[in-house]
């Protein structure tokens, strides 16, 4: 079996910290450790970079604006493109370090890896097509517009899926032509420090794509309050991301904001039941349930609610939990230590206050020391218990019942976020009906979980605001500026000056 602390020390054997211009960047703050999540074992300790880091990495980003945008389109598309291949020869390295320390299966983070090759892809696609318009306007004047970059944008992605969102993030904003300081969460920085280094060697510019790893109170905060850093773009909390858009608005700069969600997982009688049982499995059990577009709650209508829940009991035991390095496993650990604590206090406030755990038969021999939760089932979950209005980011399905349509819609939209959602029906015009009527920025007819870079996405009420992919997010990280020319001699505006 591969050990997880040799993958982390022969990926980076400079260590942890961050990375601009070529440079490693140490640091002198707060002593930050790095587990496995599969057993709790030290692969590493590190120091947070402070907001002496931080201001290192912007300065190297800032330094990379002009030759970022004097490369022009074209070459801001080769050189993306270059990445995308360095990305899939890395494959296999990426993949391992971030199961090593992220805890996500192997099936899982090959698929990111590639996903986040695709990404880069899809946007050097869109780095020689962003284009303004002509105006038609009153008078003698040719008014055009031009979609400008903001400069330097911070980026603060979350421990769930590192490489995944940091070229989600990224590589949009590049090819529109920002530069970009990259801030992981101090759980998970080592496939983006990768991620940089591959940059360079792909030909963007030094700094171009640096990365400040520490605490969100010392390099968060440094990055979000730098006056370089022209916009802010955040994955996480509900709580921590009002204080980044706050923090960057009181400097008159934008946000973007994905935080994450809890959504309505809609099962209808006449729905194809074998098939929408396995898709709520994916909808939840999938990464442990850590994904901001989980299908955390399962409404059933209750007419078939006790064979539909037994199923997805019966089913879930067939599911491989266990080490995720092991290719064969789907369903590994949760991330870290604070997590767990988490997810496990939110199930107990759950049954105290009248959820029914439902057990999954087959216990597991799960590995000690690790941050292990089985896939859990809760049933008679009512709506104001809090494990159906928090954000639980763990293999935990809450299941409530529901008697026609207009219930099954009040209930989906009885929540503050407003991420994702689904329905299982064979009508086609209530399907239509539901998706029409549920209040979510991404939403799926019998299916669950599929996303794909060319789609907007993005989330209403806590889910955050702006739009993080497809065409949409150019307007994100562009800016739009009016360029007026005059077609007839120029006449001042003053009579008394129009003689001389």
């Amino acid at each position: 079996m591969t050990d997880p602390a040799t993958v982390l020390a022969e990926a980076l054997p400079e260590g942890l910290g961050g990375y601009a211009a070529g440079t490693y960047l140490t640091g002198r703050g707060s002593v930050i450790e790095v587990r496995y999540p599969a057993t709790g074992e030290l692969l590493t300790t590190w120091r947070d970079i402070g907001a002496e880091g931080a201001i290192a990495a912007v300065d190297a980003a800032a330094a990379a604006v002009r030759p970022w945008q004097e490369a022009g389109p074209f070459g801001r598309a080769e050189a993306l493109r270059r990445l995308a291949v360095l990305i899939r020869e890395s494959a296999a390295r990426l993949a391992t370090l971030e199961t090593a320390t992220a805890g996500k299966p192997l099936r899982d983070t090959r698929v990111e890896v590639a996903r986040a090759a695709e990404f880069f892809d899809y946007y050097a696609g869109w780095a020689d097509k962003i284009t303004g318009q002509t105006l038609p306007v009153p008078g003698p004047w040719l008014t055009y517009t031009r979609r400008v970059p903001y400069g330097v944008i911070g980026l603060l992605t979350p421990w769930n899926a590192p490489l995944f969102t940091a070229a989600w993030n990224a590589a949009a904003a590049l090819a529109c032509g920002n530069t970009v300081v990259l801030k992981p969460s101090e759980f998970t920085p080592a496939t983006t420090l990768v991620l940089a280094r591959l940059a360079e060697e792909a030909g963007l510019p030094p700094g171009a794509l640096s990365v400040a790893c520490g605490l969100g109170e010392t390099v968060g905060q440094a990055l979000v309050a730098d006056p370089r850093v022209r916009k802010v773009a955040f994955i996480g909390s509900v709580a921590t991301g009002r204080a980044v858009a706050t923090a960057a608005a009181s400097r008159g700069v934008p946000a973007l904001l994905e935080l994450g969600g809890k959504s309505a997982n809609i099962v209808f009688a006449d729905a194809d039941l074998d098939t929408a049982v396995n898709g709520v499995l994916a909808a939840i059990f999938a990464g442990a349930g850590q994904s901001c577009v989980a299908g955390s709650r399962l409404l059933v209508e209750a007419e078939v609610h006790d064979e539909f829940v037994a199923e997805v009991v019966r089913r879930a035991a067939l599911l491989k939990v266990g080490d995720p390095l092991d290719p064969d496993v789907e369903i590994g650990p949760i991330a870290n230590a604070r997590q767990y604590s988490r997810v496990c206090e939110l199930v107990e406030q759950a049954l105290s206050e009248g959820a029914v755990r439902v057990s999954v038969p087959g216990a597991r021999d799960l590995a000690s020391g690790g941050f292990w939760v089985e896939p859990t089932v809760l049933d008679r979950v009512s709506p104001d218990n809090a494990v159906a209005r928090t954000e639980v980011f763990g293999p935990v399905l809450a299941v409530s019942t529901f008697t026609d349509e207009a219930d099954a819609i009040r209930q989906a939209n009885d929540t503050d976020f407003g991420l994702a959602g689904a329905v299982w029906t064979s009508s086609v015009e209530r399907a239509h009906r539901v998706a029409d009527a549920v209040r979510a920025g991404t939403f799926w007819i019998n299916a669950y979980k599929t996303i794909h870079v060319a789609a907007p996405f993005g989330g209403f009420g806590d889910s955050g605001w702006g739009r993080s992919s497809g065409p949409d997010v150019l307007g994100e990280y562009t800016q739009a500026k009016a360029v007026w020319v005059p077609t007839s001699p120029y006449v001042a505006p003053f009579p008394s000056l129009r003689a001389h």
